[in-house]
Formats: C-alpha cells, structure tokens, sequence
C-alpha cells in the first residue's frame, strides 16, 4: 500500500527535523556535548547547570525539550534528576542523515 509507506515516510521525517530541531541551539547542543563525555553516567541538572552556567528555569526549558524529542533520558535519584544522552535516539538519527544523503547524491549527483 504506497499510500501507507508514504505516510509513515513524511511521519519519520518529521520526526527527524524535530529532533534536529531541538538541538538547534547553543545551549541544547552544548547540553549534548555534556552528556556525551559523561555517557554512560549522565549527569545531575547542577552538575550541568554549574557547566555551563546556565539559569535553572533556562536549563529546564533545554533538557525539556530534549527529553520530548526522545534526545535524552532522565531518571530520579533521590532528589537529583539524572540526565543522560539517548545513544539509541541519536545513532538512528545519524543513519536517517547519512541514508538521506546517499539517496539526494543518488538522485542529484555530485555538483562540485
């Protein structure tokens, strides 16, 4: 069915863009950046916020973001909340880019 595939395409790829999306910031890409060099670990919110000297309302507004884009995982311990980066989000996120890129240069070859 064309039209069903279609469908989950446009949704995948917007899926994507929003994942891109959220990292379209200093702040959200410097957050990654963090959580990378810490991974597996993650980090504590004031252990990034003392990073990366960012105000808590602020920092909450870019780790929320990123968690409802599936970017990064958090879990409570005790009173801290535990940040980590979404390894699994991430790679599937890298291939999308690569397999759209292989296909545009398929299609449109190289313009050099």
């Amino acid at each position: 069915m064309p039209g069903a595939a279609t469908k989950k395409n446009t949704e995948q790829v917007t899926k994507y863009a929003d994942m891109f999306s959220a990292m379209g910031t200093e702040a959200r890409l410097r957050i990654m950046q963090l959580l990378f060099f810490a991974h597996p670990e993650g980090l504590v919110v004031g252990e990034i916020q003392e990073a990366l000297d960012i105000p808590n309302s602020t920092l909450s507004h870019h780790l929320d973001k990123l968690r409802n884009e599936g970017l990064v995982n958090v879990r409570r311990e005790s009173t801290f909340l535990r940040y980590t980066a979404n390894t699994d989000a991430l790679q599937e996120l890298a291939k999308h880019a690569v397999a759209s890129l292989k296909k545009a240069h398929a299609i449109y070859g190289r313009h050099d």
